[in-house]
């Protein structure tokens, strides 16, 4: 297939750019910028120039091609309403391109916040509907083309894509560690944070697209959820400063606009997408990595 990518020069699309390739498909990955253009070139693929405010742009790439995988988001964590906006254009631009055309769509979502006290699945659905709600209420909005036509699939990624080079969630932890010359968690630390690697994820975006049934959800999650205070202690290790309890009031000053997240317990599985497309996990967990320095080397 040739397979249109947005996001494709960034952490987990450049991975997914190198496993489609790997596996015999031809892509154009959308390309906002010059050095966007030339990563993306120099993996193999072609740029397509464009961003995600470029509604032409994005139609003229998914009218291209055989497939669409949407990676790309605006994380501008001042104006999330904004992003939200944004990815419902983008999705709806998408989609109403692919209609009647049975073409796959993936799209990126999240596990946060669709189950409580206990693992989110497959099944747990998300309420977000319309521009204003929860990015964009995308995932909602993109399934729903499957009665017309596309064969839509949501990708909902672990809030822990992790691997060397990782600049995400846990880099920013590892941050405020080695600044404040401790390693916190909140409260107890039992809250629990899903996490796959980066190159596990890609692999299950390149299965899907290949075999996933239009409507479907599939998690990108290796680890069901790490205990927040075990991801501390590792980061903690690797810098050489203690893990300490942060109390929940305190949690902004200390971290900051992660904090909210990293004080959430999410745990959620994957054992429904390892069953529809034998997807099996086969690289490092997030502790090991954590081990091997990736996030602290130089502190």
């Amino acid at each position: 297939m040739h397979v249109f990518v947005t996001g494709a020069s960034g952490w987990i699309g450049s991975a997914v750019v190198a496993e489609l390739l790997a596996t015999g498909h031809t892509v154009s990955g959308l390309a906002r910028s010059a050095e966007a253009a030339a990563t993306i070139t120099a993996a193999g693929a072609s740029a397509h120039r464009g961003s995600l405010d470029d509604l032409d742009s994005l139609r003229a790439g998914a009218e291209a091609a055989d497939a669409v995988v949407h990676l790309g988001f605006k994380h501008d964590f001042s104006d999330m309403p904004g992003a939200w906006r944004t990815e419902h254009a983008v999705v709806d631009a998408l989609c109403t391109t692919l209609d009647g055309s049975d073409r796959p769509l993936l799209l990126a979502s999240g596990v946060a916040g669709l189950a409580q006290g206990r693992a989110a699945t497959e099944h747990d659905l998300t309420e977000h509907r319309g521009p204003e709600s929860m990015r964009g209420g995308a995932e909602n909005l993109a399934l729903d083309h499957a009665e017309k036509g596309v064969r839509s699939v949501s990708v909902r990624f672990a809030p822990t894509v992790h691997g060397q080079g990782d600049h995400g969630f846990v880099a920013t932890l590892a941050g405020i560690a080695r600044t404040g010359g401790m390693s916190g968690y909140v409260g107890d630390g039992s809250a629990r944070w899903p996490a796959v690697h980066r190159l596990d994820a890609a692999h299950l975006v390149r299965l899907a697209l290949e075999g996933a049934p239009p409507g479907s959800v599939v998690h990108a999650v290796g680890e069901e959820g790490v205990p927040t205070r075990q991801i501390a202690e590792a980061i903690g290790r690797g810098l050489g400063v203690p893990a300490v309890s942060i109390d929940p009031a305190d949690v902004e000053s200390h971290f900051g606009w992660i904090g909210r997240f990293f004080a959430l317990d999410i745990p959620a599985s994957s054992a429904l997408t390892r069953e529809l497309l034998g997807w099996e996990p086969t690289h490092p967990g997030l502790l090991e990595d954590l081990d091997a320095g990736y996030y602290t080397a130089g502190g």
